[in-house]
């Protein structure tokens, strides 16, 4: 799945690390790198800063937190592996320099977010 949303970004060549981790440990990391002391659903680390993925094919890491994905896709009414998949859209978009701190970025972010996940949904339950 990681690879044809790469392929969506035009990112054929990049490498990047997925990771699960419990809250506990995504908490640990939300509060060593962000100073946030509370567990979250996914976090990026980019080996670069700025738009756009760089030369360097290696982009960075995607850490999840299974068990708030399991909670969120209750709420959202998805399965673990739409919610997984969602969170995976988000953390890639990140790598690729995608933020939502401002509004514009948000609209443009959720929306690209959005097409990713109905279009890679529907390969879940092929």
């Amino acid at each position: 799945m990681t690879t044809r949303i790469l392929s969506d970004l035009d990112s054929t060549d990049a490498e990047m690390g997925v990771v699960f981790v419990s809250d506990r440990t995504i908490r640990r990391y939300n509060r060593d790198y962000r100073q946030i002391n509370k567990a979250t659903d996914v976090l990026s680390f980019a080996m670069q800063e700025g738009e756009g993925p760089a030369d360097d094919p290696q982009l960075g890491d995607v850490i999840i937190s299974l068990e708030t994905a399991q909670r969120q896709a209750e709420e959202n009414k998805l399965s673990l592996d739409e919610e997984i998949l969602r969170l995976l859209i988000h953390g890639v978009l990140h790598l690729h320099g995608y933020d939502h701190i401002e509004d514009d970025d948000y609209k443009e972010m959720n929306a690209l977010e959005q097409k990713l996940f109905r279009k890679h949904k529907k390969a879940l339950s092929a």
